[in-house]
This record gives C-alpha cells, structure tokens and sequence, in this order.
C-alpha cells in the first residue's frame, strides 16, 4: 500500500516534468528515471523517520502507553517490507476478531515473517506482539517495535518470562493493545508444530479476555523467495473463546485445544487432511 502511494507520488512528478520540460523522445527516459528514483527517495525518507523517532524512544519496557507514531511506522513499514519482498498476505475470518474488547492471539510459528506479514493487515486490530529479546534489539526496528508496546520473552529463564507475561496482561487490563503470542517458543525448521508452552495461555486468562486461535502457512517461504518471485502468506483466524470460556479451561486444557485447531488446519490448507 505505502509503495503504491511512492510510486503515485512518483509518477505524477515524472508526468509534472514532462509536461514542464518537454522532453524530446530520446529523453524519455528521464521520467522512467525520474518514477524510479522517486520511489526509492520516499522510502528512505520514510526509513529516516523511523529512524529519528527511534531515537526518542528508550530502551525499556513495560510502557505506560503506545507512541503513535511507533503504531504508524510499525505497521506501514511492515507493509512497506512486504512489498518490496513481494509478500501478499490473505488472511481468512478477519471477521471473527473482536472489536468491542482486547484479545490474545495465538498462532504457530514458522518465519521471522510471521508477524511483519500481519502487521498491515491487521493495524486496526493494534496487535503488540511477544518477541525473542534479539529483535528488539535490532537498530530503529528494536525501538520502534517497543514503543508500539511489543514485549521481550527469553525463555528457559522463568522469572523474566514471568515477567513478560505480567506486562502483557497489564496491556490488555488497561486497554493498551491487544496482544499476539507464538506459543511454540521458537520457529518451526519443519513445519511441523512444537510443543506449545502452557504458559503463554496465563494471559489470556489473568487479562479476562478472548483468545484468538490462528494458524499461519506459507511465511517459511519467503527467505527462498524472496524478490524473485510472489510469496502467499495465509492467515486463517480458527476460533474466538470467549473470556468466560478462557477461564473456566485450564492452562493445558487451552494449550491443547488451540495446537489440535492449528494442526488440522494446517493439514487442510496444506492438503495433508
């Protein structure tokens, strides 16, 4: 979307010089030239606003709120980064999400594309999402991402998982951002799922919100694809449970209810039923 908008922008500035310059036909090619770079300017421009609000933002977290302007550049930019990787993303029963309330997806975990895929199309929603420490750490991304309200999770260290998971549920008590967990832990090398951790499925419960249950394909894709050729990103949105339901489960009882909905749709999606 944002690179349609560059390359309109571009093209009216390519159509304003040739109406103004009147070049002959053997320098055409300056308005080819000029729609090019046109492109590539607003996109770094626009990088290096990213990269100067970043700037502003510490290095910590929990929040107390959202900078806008970090919602703005996370979800533009991932569109931006889509586009340019050529990834078109379809998502399936976006209808299902609640829209009266703050909710906890839950999805497998294939791609470092995985979320950059949904940060566009679902902005509305204003997902935080739950990441490995390494990624909010990276330059402008790292601090852009915390400053929309995304959390760090190192697992295998209990106390600052814990920790994780409490900032998560403070987010969506005060209405914040709704959040988006990969319960696996880790990317998937086969495809196959992994075990989900339990404790993932503690905010949804201590938030007293809905639980989102997602399965995500075709993201494992995009590193062999990449600017060669398309790659479809699916999101299919399985099942909402309601609060109600969420607390009257246990954390297990959750745990394996969402891993069987995301293995038999995979298995659908992927033709393997």
């Amino acid at each position: 979307m944002l690179v349609g908008i560059f390359a309109l922008l571009s093209l009216a500035a390519a159509v304003v010089y040739g109406l103004a310059a009147h070049p002959a036909p053997g320098q055409l090619w300056l308005c080819a030239l000029i729609f090019v770079l046109g492109i590539l300017a607003l996109s770094v421009l626009f990088l290096l606003g990213a990269a100067i609000v970043s700037l502003f933002i510490p290095n910590k977290w929990p929040r107390e709120k959202q900078n806008a302007l970090c919602r703005f550049y996370l979800a533009w930019g991932g569109g931006m980064l889509c586009t340019y990787c050529r990834v078109k993303t379809h998502v399936t029963g976006m209808e299902k999400l609640p829209t009266d309330s703050r909710f906890l997806m839950v999805c497998n975990h294939r791609s470092a594309f995985d979320p950059l895929s949904l940060f566009f199309p679902l902005r509305r929603y204003n997902l935080a999402y739950v990441s490995k420490p390494e990624n909010l750490a990276l330059p402008v991304v790292g601090r852009i991402a915390l400053g929309s309200g995304c959390l760090p999770i190192r697992r295998g260290e209990d106390r600052e998982a814990l920790r994780s998971i409490l900032a998560a549920v403070d987010y969506l008590k005060r209405d914040i951002c709704s959040i988006c967990i990969y319960p696996e832990g880790t990317r998937s090398k086969t495809g196959g799922l992994l075990p989900f951790h339990h404790g993932s499925f503690k905010i949804a419960q201590r938030a007293n919100v809905p639980l989102v249950i997602c399965a995500c394909s075709g993201s494992e894709q995009v590193k062999k694809n990449m600017f060669l050729r398309t790659t479809h990103v699916y999101l299919d949105v399985l099942e909402v449970v309601d609060a109600a339901q969420v607390r009257a489960m246990s954390t297990a009882e959750l745990s394996d209810h969402a891993r069987e909905r995301i293995e038999k749709a995979l298995a659908e999606r992927e033709g393997k039923a």
